[in-house]
C-alpha cells in the first residue's frame, strides 16, 4: 500500500474524486511522506498513545499516526472529505473520523467517549492558518487531559508563540500560550511540499503543557487583560498603554505609578520588555488596586 502523502498518490485520489480545494478553509495538503514522520516523530508516541487531529484532509497524516499510535480520532469540517476518507484509511481500523467543526465541538464530552481513562494524548495536526489561534486556546482553555499538542501552522505565528521577552515577536499571544505549555519551534516546512503551494512557509509548534501555569496569579481573566492592555499600542509605555485600555482602574496616573513601582516595573518600560512573572506581579498588584477602588 503507498503512502497517501506522495504528488502522485495524492493528485489520483484528488481527481477520482473531482476535488477542489477550499480556500475559505485553508486547505492544503501535504505531499512528503518525510515531513509527516518527523511530525509524528516530535509527538513522541508509544504504541499506547492517543492521537487527536483537526484538518485530517484526505488523510496524510492521519495515516502516520495510525501506524504509530493505540488509536487517532479526527475533526474533519469539510463533508466532502469523508467519502475520500472512508477510502484512503480504510486499511487501519484504529481511526475515527468525526464530521465537526472543532471549534463548535465538546472535545472533552469525545475524549471521556472514546479514550481509556489517564491515557496519554497528544493532538498532533496541520492546522487551517485562519484557525490556527481559536483552535490552540481552545484545546488549552477547556483543560483536555492531553500531554501536548504538536501543530504544523505559519511561521509568523510559530515564531509570535515561541517568542522571549525583548523580541518584536513576543506579545499577548506569546505569553497566553506560554502561560499553560512550554513552547518551541520544532522544525520550518517550506512551502513547496505542500498542494497548492500557499504564500509563506510553515512551522512545526509542539506545546508541552505545563502541571500548573507559568505564574500562579489572583484572577486569571484580569491577568489576561492586563497582558492584552499592555500591549494595545507597542510603541507605548507600559504607563500608557494601562491608562488608556485597561478597564475598572482608576485612572490616576500617580496612583497607577505607585502600584508599578510597587511590583517592582518601571512604568517607562513597554509590555514587549515584561517576562510572564513580571506580568503575573503587575496583575496582582493592579489587581488589588482594582478591588480597593471598586470597595471605596
Amino acid at each position: 500500500m503507498k503512502d497517501i502523502a506522495t504528488p502522485n498518490r495524492t493528485k489520483g485520489i484528488l481527481e477520482k474524486y473531482g476535488f477542489s480545494f477550499k480556500k475559505s478553509l485553508g486547505q492544503n495538503f501535504l505531499i512528503d511522506t518525510n515531513v509527516l514522520n518527523r511530525i509524528v516523530d516530535f509527538a513522541e508516541m508509544s504504541s499506547e498513545t492517543a492521537a487527536i487531529e483537526i484538518g485530517p484532509g484526505i488523510g496524510a497524516l492521519t495515516e502516520q499516526l495510525a501506524k504509530r499510535a493505540k488509536k487517532v480520532i479526527a475533526f474533519e469540517i469539510d463533508q466532502r472529505l469523508l467519502p475520500i476518507l472512508g477510502e484512503t484509511l480504510e486499511p487501519y481500523d484504529n481511526v475515527k473520523i468525526i464530521h465537526s467543526d472543532v471549534l463548535k465541538a465538546n472535545v472533552k464530552q469525545v475524549v471521556e467517549e472514546e479514550f481509556e481513562k489517564d491515557q496519554d494524548i497528544m493532538v498532533v495536526a496541520n492546522l487551517p492558518y485562519y484557525v490556527t489561534t481559536p483552535i490552540l486556546f481552545k484545546l488549552l482553555e477547556e483543560q483536555l487531559p492531553i500531554r501536548g499538542i504538536v501543530v504544523m501552522l505559519q511561521k509568523e505565528v510559530a515564531d509570535r508563540i515561541a517568542a522571549a521577552p525583548g523580541t518584536k515577536d513576543y506579545g499577548s499571544l506569546s505569553i497566553a500560550l506560554q502561560y499553560y505549555t512550554e513552547a518551541e519551534t520544532v522544525m520550518i516546512v517550506p512551502r513547496t511540499v505542500f498542494v497548492p503551494q500557499p504564500n509563506v512557509d510553515s512551522a512545526v509548534i509542539r506545546l508541552t503543557k505545563r502541571e500548573k501555569p507559568a505564574v500562579m496569579v489572583q484572577d486569571e481573566a484580569f491577568f489576561f487583560e492586563v497582558v492584552r492592555a499592555s500591549f494595545a499600542q507597542r510603541r507605548k509605555t507600559l504607563m500608557n498603554n494601562l491608562v488608556n485600555n485597561l478597564q475598572g482602574i482608576p485612572k490616576d496616573k500617580e496612583l497607577l505609578e505607585q502600584t508599578l513601582q510597587e511590583a517592582g516595573i518601571d512604568p517607562k518600560r513597554r509590555g514587549e520588555t515584561l517576562t510572564i512573572e513580571e506580568f503575573g506581579r503587575l496583575s496582582d498588584a493592579l489587581y488589588n488596586q482594582k478591588r480597593n477602588y471598586h470597595s471605596v
